[in-house]
């Protein structure tokens, strides 16, 4: 999606951190391992191993991103085109989810410290419930394209925090509670989580251009057909059995942790088309996911 030039974009969600070496604060290895299951939600594969070698060291602060006051500068820098997505995603979700609040993107390099431990470029995009934070290396966005296959463009890069964002509804909501993230497979719980953030992104981009900022001028221009089709290549991309295929050579769905691609594209669709309100995947049997 394009921006209108005129949009007003308000960055004080979003912050970049630059190189950290000393990564991760204290919270203890259990809730490390636990946020890492939800954590890495587009790479498409179990990164709890990873928590031995990246937790301790000190979380580091970030510097609010700048110089992005316009629809106009979203449509010209990356950076800029996530804090106008997030404007426009805390709009949206304002007025779609009882008992919302906020939340904040943290933009870094290689690794950071996190409320759920320490993290690398190697978890992919993630949200963390234990401080309620997104976090992004925005090279992925390149991995997108080169490792994964995805067409790319602007709508795909913000499918990636609309994705997150949704897991961030699901927290505050209590949806993550009480929930088997140990089991996996096509029909687990964790693949049910992951297929809902996919339809809560669809669901803010079907409204995207209605979402107005302070002055009522629409955040974003309607939505293209070739737009959603990005979306899609996207969601495709991190769907468990092509990431299975293209690095294992075969397809094990029992050990499946975020759906198929075409789930993956399901879900998104159903949430562009019908709103939050068709997004319950735990209300459906495994056939329908």
């Amino acid at each position: 999606m394009s921006f209108n030039d005129d949009a007003r974009i308000d960055t004080g969600r979003v912050s970049r951190r630059g190189r950290n070496t000393a990564i991760g604060i204290g919270g203890g290895g259990g809730l490390l391992v636990v946020g890492l299951f939800i954590l890495s939600q587009v790479v498409g594969f179990d990164l709890t191993g990873l928590a031995p070698a990246i937790d301790g060291g000190q979380q580091q602060q970030g510097e609010e991103v700048t110089q992005c006051d316009t629809g106009a500068d979203a449509d010209a820098n990356l950076d800029c085109r996530i804090a106008g997505a997030a404007d426009s995603l805390d709009t949206y979700w304002t007025g779609a989810a009882d008992g919302y609040r906020s939340t904040d993107i943290v933009l870094f390099t290689d690794q950071t410290g996190t409320g759920c431990g320490g993290a690398s470029s190697a978890v992919g995009p993630f949200y963390c419930p234990a401080d309620e934070t997104i976090y992004v290396d925005t090279a992925f966005y390149d991995e997108l394209r080169s490792r994964f296959g995805s067409s790319g463009g602007p709508l795909a890069e913000m499918y990636v925090i609309a994705h997150e964002w949704g897991h961030h509804i699901q927290n505050i909501t209590g949806r993550m509670q009480g929930l088997d993230l140990q089991d996996t497979g096509p029909t687990s719980d964790g693949v049910r989580l992951e297929l809902q953030a996919d339809c809560y992104a669809g669901s803010w981009v079907g409204a995207a251009d209605e979402i107005v900022d302070e002055n009522g001028v629409p955040f974003l221009e309607p939505v293209t057909q070739e737009q959603i089709r990005d979306a899609l290549s996207a969601a495709s991309a991190v769907g468990d059995d092509r990431i299975q295929q293209s690095t294992q050579g075969q397809v094990n769905p029992e050990s499946w942790t975020h759906g198929s691609s075409e789930s993956r594209q399901k879900w998104f669709l159903a949430g562009v088309d019908g709103g939050p309100t068709a997004c319950d995947t735990f209300a459906v049997d495994g056939a329908q996911l």
